[in-house]
């Protein structure tokens, strides 16, 4: 007998399987709506944008925002990021802006669920907000944000490579969002 067995004989009897709690991680915060942030570096919102360069390769743009001020704290374009490239890049933007937030918003990407951004956030002492699966309107800050790039940065601008976009300062620029 196996699990898809025992699953389907409950099914059909009508009852109920007790699942298992999924497992949490330890700097993730409960999924409900928090309260607006009230004053700068209190909570950041973190996002990916995608895009081609003209050689058909695939740029990916990490975006973080400063929640209350609506400044873009910092942009990072690359090929992929893994979770510890994350972290790093929090740890430098943190250092530059002298403290790093209570709570950062992010969404279910692979990058954000990894164990090595999970690692750096409770080491930190920060919480991890996920949205909920297909919800963006959980994160609205950024995805606004990430659509104000879109329509004004990258669809005006054809980079040739990776190179090529970091020149043109992508990377590390700041910027305020109305």
């Amino acid at each position: 007998m196996n699990r898809k067995l025992i699953e389907r004989m409950y099914r059909e009897e009508g009852l109920t399987l007790k699942r298992k709690k999924p497992k949490r991680r330890r700097s993730a915060v409960r999924r409900e709506r928090g309260a607006p942030a009230t004053a700068v570096n209190e909570r950041w919102a973190i996002g990916i944008v995608h895009d081609t360069l003209s050689n058909g390769r695939t740029v990916r743009v990490l975006t973080i925002l400063d929640v209350f001020s609506r400044e873009c704290v910092a942009l990072m374009a690359g090929v992929g990021f893994r979770g510890e490239d994350v972290g790093c890049i929090l740890s430098a933007v943190g250092e530059k802006r002298g403290s790093l937030p209570k709570v950062i918003s992010v969404d279910n990407g692979t990058e954000f669920t990894s164990g090595g951004l999970d690692h750096w956030a409770y080491w930190n002492r920060v919480k991890l907000g996920f949205s909920r699966p297909g919800k963006p309107k959980d994160n609205p800050f950024i995805e606004a944000f990430n659509g104000g790039l879109r329509r004004e940065c990258l669809s005006q601008h054809w980079f040739i490579d990776l190179r090529d976009a970091l020149r043109h300062s992508i990377a590390g620029r700041t910027s305020t969002t109305t």
